[in-house]
């Protein structure tokens, strides 16, 4: 079976499905600023990574010009120029050839030093600048294109700025074909580290020795690693949403709820499953953990083309309340899934293609006693696709996986 990944004639149809949404506009990417870090890696910005495929260049940007008269230079990609004395430390980058233009399959590429130029040409012909990055709150430096139009605008009679940001997000959430097979093979992956974490957790463990197991198994097994910081709470420490420590020894009798998925091709799975420390789930726990996977099934059966993510977290959140325990249920039902695990949102209900995931939970800290469950919902016209299904999460089926 291939392995499912990107192609380049993909991110060539995005490109000219965006310049046809702009129609007169223009319109400018950034892939934002980073360099060599010898901890962690710099990654793009998710919508120039989306329409062009670029992950490895920084200060790079799209420039998009539906009006050039050359079809080809209609989306120009500007790379930083090379610099010999700082790529002996950092790596060799590619010159702009033939070589390169087939690679990136970008037709029209060039050094950022050039993009004043086209761009001010391509302002004085349009008039119209249109933002594509998200704006930003009136505490935070204006985002990356809008501070440059600006300046554009200042020095370009006539020139208006319009607000474009909807397009990247209505894009961007409905899932291609190949994006999904991402994503699914993002969670198959994920799968091995939660049987991993079935096949060898037990009491006297550090939370810390949880997270090993997943991240160990994500790399093993075809991931570079975690889409996001992977979640590993015991007993009091499962009621804290975004616990980050994964410091503490897990005892007998402890739930543990872990929030973790890995990355492939870009694209994020996000999983929370809730497992007994001693493979065992008591009285109580059973009763909480079944509350919550009925509202998890309840959700995922209101997950459609057309219905909104209101509908959604009401199906879990009447379930939990009836319970008694929707005090308890301290956060929204889920949110949209692909290059970001918080992806962009568009407003409106859901479309077909949309990968989002739903993850209820009951949280009672006076009990050390924490539950959340989450699937990756694929949605289609006439209902949905569950593409982490086969990660125990019943109890039926992990106190089996646990007993091995």
């Amino acid at each position: 079976m291939p392995v499912p990944t990107i192609k380049t004639a993909e991110f060539e149809k995005r490109r000219d499905a965006m310049l046809k949404s702009l129609k007169d506009s223009v319109g400018l990417v950034f892939s934002g600023d980073g360099g060599h870090d010898l901890r962690g890696g710099w990654k793009p910005d998710p919508t120039f990574e989306y329409l062009t495929g670029i992950t490895n260049e920084a200060g790079a940007a799209l420039l998009l010009d539906p009006l050039n008269p050359i079809a080809s230079k209609r989306a120009t990609v500007f790379l930083r120029p090379l610099d010999p004395e700082i790529e002996k430390w950092d790596g060799a980058r590619d010159f702009i050839d033939s070589k390169l233009v087939k690679k990136l399959g970008i037709k029209s590429l060039a050094r950022t030093n050039r993009l004043p130029m086209m761009l001010a040409a391509a302002a004085r012909k349009s008039k119209k600048l249109a933002c594509l990055h998200a704006f930003a709150n009136h505490t935070q430096p204006v985002s990356a294109d809008l501070a440059v139009f600006q300046k554009v605008a200042q020095r370009i009679p006539g020139v208006s700025i319009v607000d474009r940001t909807e397009l990247p997000a209505r894009m961007r959430a409905v899932k291609s074909t190949a994006e999904q097979a991402c994503i699914k093979e993002a969670g198959r992956i994920t799968g091995f580290g939660f049987d991993a974490v079935l096949g060898n957790m037990k009491p006297g463990m550090n939370e810390f020795e949880i997270q090993e197991l997943l991240e160990h198994a994500y790399r093993t097994n075809g991931s570079r690693g975690p889409a996001y910081n992977t979640i590993a709470g015991s007993g009091f420490n499962g009621t804290v949403l975004h616990y980050g420590a994964n410091d503490q020894t897990m005892e007998d009798g402890d739930l543990i709820v872990i929030d973790s998925g890995c990355e492939f091709c870009g694209y994020a799975a996000d999983v929370t499953r809730t497992f007994p420390v001693n493979g065992r789930f008591t009285k109580r726990q059973r009763e909480i953990y079944s509350i919550v996977l009925k509202a998890l099934d309840a959700s995922i059966a209101k997950v459609r083309a057309g219905a909104t993510m209101a509908q959604v977290d009401k199906a879990s959140r009447d379930i939990i309340t009836k319970a008694g325990y929707g005090d308890y249920f301290i956060h929204g039902i889920g949110h949209h899934l692909g290059l970001e695990v918080h992806d962009i949102t568009p407003d409106g209900p859901l479309k077909t293609g949309s990968v989002i995931t739903v993850e209820p939970g009951i949280y009672l800290p006076e009990e050390n006693l924490g539950v959340r469950i989450e699937d990756d919902i694929v949605v289609t016209r006439d209902g949905s696709k569950n593409l982490t299904r086969s990660i125990p999460r019943t109890i039926a089926q992990i106190e089996k996986a646990m007993a091995r």
